[in-house]
């Protein structure tokens, strides 16, 4: 789930007293199954996906749609990048953002943020409004806003209404299973939560506590990608491992480094095979690239995050929010390298 609004407290309210992020859990948490009886049946059309560009929980379920072939089966509308204290909102008719479907909510004419959806489901909500939500448009009703439960309905519940070369991509092989699990528990607690926990920190040892076990969970992912056949993290095939690795480390070099102080490294000049995985995802597989935005990533983290850019709510009132520029480009051509690896694999 992203971080976004609740109806308690402010949005920015994401540190406990201690100074240590706390993630909220997600509240809808219902299953599609293809299952006789099931509440919520596969069916095409029935289902709207609404994400945002800059999220990297929804990003998940970008890139899973793509890779089976759900395109025609779930439609999906993104949201501004600019989240404040209402949370996420819908772009206007007249805004031209990058990227496809960034647009008003085709399916509730007067809603204007997320939050209003929830609000039409159960007008006593009390939780937070996220993405990605997972929208039933025959009930009305929110069928989940956990990311990592949508893309496993994704896996397996829709290959009845798809082509056979999409239901022949598993994400989750049954033999790979026990391994995926194992990485998914110190890839999400250290680096795709641990990367938040660094830069939501409101105290230097609650930051410490979080940035050191993200770079040694780093340089675990590295040592594994070192020593895996590749290209992917479990070998020749695109696995869920690879999905949720892949959303952190894109946003780590444009927005991690500096605008979560996670500047112990960066993937570009310290982690080689980490980096060679990442462009290889991003430049060669079109679910990655496709649905990778950096003008999203870079302005929602920097523009909406009040608390950590003080620049950006000195200035707020002028309009003159500040947003880094580098580094450039957002991702290297597979074909290049920064000059200090340059360098260094010419001596080698």
């Amino acid at each position: 789930m992203s971080l976004n609004g609740s109806t308690g407290g402010k949005i920015t309210d994401w540190a406990d007293k201690s100074g240590e992020f706390k993630r909220g859990q997600s509240q809808f948490r219902k299953f599609i199954s293809r299952d006789p009886g099931s509440e919520f049946p596969p069916e095409k059309d029935r289902y709207h996906l609404y994400v945002s560009y800059a999220c990297p929980w929804a990003h998940r379920t970008l890139i899973t749609r793509k890779l089976k072939g759900l395109e025609d089966v779930i439609p999906y509308t993104v949201v501004h990048w600019h989240m404040l204290e209402k949370g996420w909102r819908f772009a206007t008719a007249d805004e031209k953002l990058p990227g496809e479907n960034v647009s008003p909510d085709p399916n509730h004419k007067d809603v204007v943020y997320l939050r209003d959806i929830y609000f039409k489901v159960d007008p006593e909500y009390k939780g937070r409004f996220t993405v990605p939500t997972l929208y039933d448009k025959k009930t009305g009703r929110i069928v989940s806003n956990e990311s990592s439960e949508i893309i496993r309905m994704f896996y397996y519940e829709f290959d009845e209404l798809i082509p056979e070369r999409f239901k022949e991509v598993d994400l989750f092989p049954g033999a790979l299973r026990k391994a995926i699990e194992e990485t998914n528990a110190w890839t999400y607690d250290h680096i795709n939560n641990g990367v938040y926990k660094a830069g939501f920190a409101t105290n230097q040892q609650a930051y410490e506590k979080a940035v050191i076990p993200l770079f040694e969970n780093l340089d675990r992912a590295e040592s594994h990608l070192q020593s895996s056949p590749g290209p992917y993290y479990y070998g020749k095939n695109i696995t869920e491992a690879d999905v949720r690795l892949y959303t952190t480390i894109v946003r780590f070099d444009p927005v991690y480094v500096q605008h979560f102080k996670c500047n112990i490294r960066d993937i570009r000049s310290g982690y080689p095979a980490l980096h060679k995985w990442l462009r290889k995802l991003y430049w060669d597989v079109p679910a990655f690239g496709d649905t990778t935005q950096f003008e999203h990533i870079k302005n929602h983290y920097t523009k909406s995050h009040h608390q950590i850019n003080p620049n950006t709510l000195f200035v707020l009132m002028a309009k003159q929010e500040i947003t880094p520029i580098g580094p450039k480009p957002d991702i290297l051509p597979k074909s290049d390298e920064v000059n200090a690896v340059r360098t260094s694999l010419r001596k080698a």
